[in-house]
């Protein structure tokens, strides 16, 4: 991380997990141990569950995310919540581009693009979500497909846009939910790519200003040494998130 520069951002992602009286159990138990976080603290719930955790995260310095939104502003979309809803909720943060959106529901990266757009138009700050697959690192391609997810993503938004309100999360699909992760210098290695990349499309001073996560089973006992990385500038936290004290540790780590 370079602080000097940039604000760490540690987001959990609770993925279909805890409903409302359990959201705001967790969200109690989390308060106390981020209140000295010398980072953001992002927390994204499921849908059903953000009124919850809202209210209880009120006056405290813990974000709320969702996790996902549709790109149209209302419609016969059933099942579908758009960015104006989680604008009108008091929503912060969303998700945008998760593996298991691509994996399991279809996600494109014009459909990234479209809900990325979507989520900024209305206002909300955007983590938006890049990763290879292992048969892509396997076949050594990984590059060109963070590249060129990153910069579809990208399209028509703008350089104060992708500072201000966009996190990028690498998350090597490979990683997701399997226990494996990628080495320190691996996963620093894809994110220095898209910071070059960023100053490619925008400029050096963009790309040293945009926050760039590390997405892939990090957890309390992996953190401090991938948080060292120059080009880690935080996590998206999958399982480590839905326990207090693992989540509370990895923040600690992003506030050394």
């Amino acid at each position: 991380m370079n602080k000097n520069l940039r604000v760490p951002v540690i987001a959990g992602n609770w993925k279909m997990n805890n409903g409302p009286a359990a959201a705001e159990k967790l969200v109690h138990e989390i308060k106390p141990l981020a209140a000295a976080a010398q980072c953001e603290v992002v927390l994204c719930v499921p849908a059903v569950s953000l009124q919850a955790a809202l209210a209880a995260s009120a006056g405290t310095n813990i974000k709320i995310g969702a996790q996902n939104c549709h790109w149209a502003p209302s419609g016969a979309f059933t099942g579908e919540i758009s960015a104006d809803m989680l604008k009108e909720l008091g929503v912060p943060y969303v998700i945008v581009g998760h593996s298991e959106r691509r994996q399991y529901f279809g996600e494109t990266d014009a459909t990234v693009h479209d809900r990325t757009r979507a989520a900024l138009d209305a206002g909300l700050k955007v983590i938006l979500c890049v990763g290879e697959l292992k048969a892509q690192r396997l076949t050594n391609i990984t590059a060109e497909v963070v590249r060129l997810q990153t910069k579809l993503a990208l399209e028509g938004v703008s350089a104060e846009e992708l500072v201000e309100r966009i996190v990028i999360a690498y998350e090597p699909v490979w990683a997701i939910g399997t226990g494996l992760t990628a080495t320190p210098e691996q996963a620093n290695e894809v994110n220095a790519l898209i910071r070059q990349l960023i100053a490619e499309l925008y400029s050096n001073e963009t790309a040293a200003k945009t926050v760039i996560q590390y997405g892939g089973s990090m957890n309390d006992a992996n953190a401090g040494e991938l948080l060292a990385q120059p080009d880690i500038d935080g996590g998206l936290i999958g399982g480590a998130s839905l326990l207090a004290q693992k989540f509370a540790a990895i923040i600690g780590a992003a506030s050394v």
